[in-house]
């Protein structure tokens, strides 16, 4: 396989899940990514309140999303890591702080 060379400073990273979304919980905000062509707006800011939180879960189930990753500081990933693993979505915490290592 023939790899394009990329300019100086342009990252590329090899896709190994397709259907994969990233959320970064916060006390007042979480923001959430799915891969671009998933969505027009692919990265979106919600709140943390319940109903929030199921249109977080229904966002990602309709931008085909099966699996997420997931930060957080502190316990705030709680509601939501139950709100999308009751929807059916492959929910993993994960630690941000962690470089070069698997958790």
């Amino acid at each position: 396989m023939r790899r394009e060379k990329k300019a100086v400073g342009e990252l590329s990273l090899e896709c190994i899940e397709p259907n994969a979304a990233g959320i970064d919980v916060g006390a007042r905000e979480i923001y959430v990514a799915v891969a671009r062509d998933r969505d027009p707006e692919p990265v979106r800011c919600f709140s943390t309140f319940t109903e929030e939180l199921r249109a977080i879960a229904a966002w990602l189930k309709q931008c085909g999303v099966a699996s997420v990753a997931m930060e957080s500081t502190g316990v705030y990933w709680i509601p939501l890591y139950e709100v999308l693993e009751e929807a059916g979505l492959g929910v993993c915490l994960v630690n941000s702080t962690c470089t070069g290592t698997q958790v």
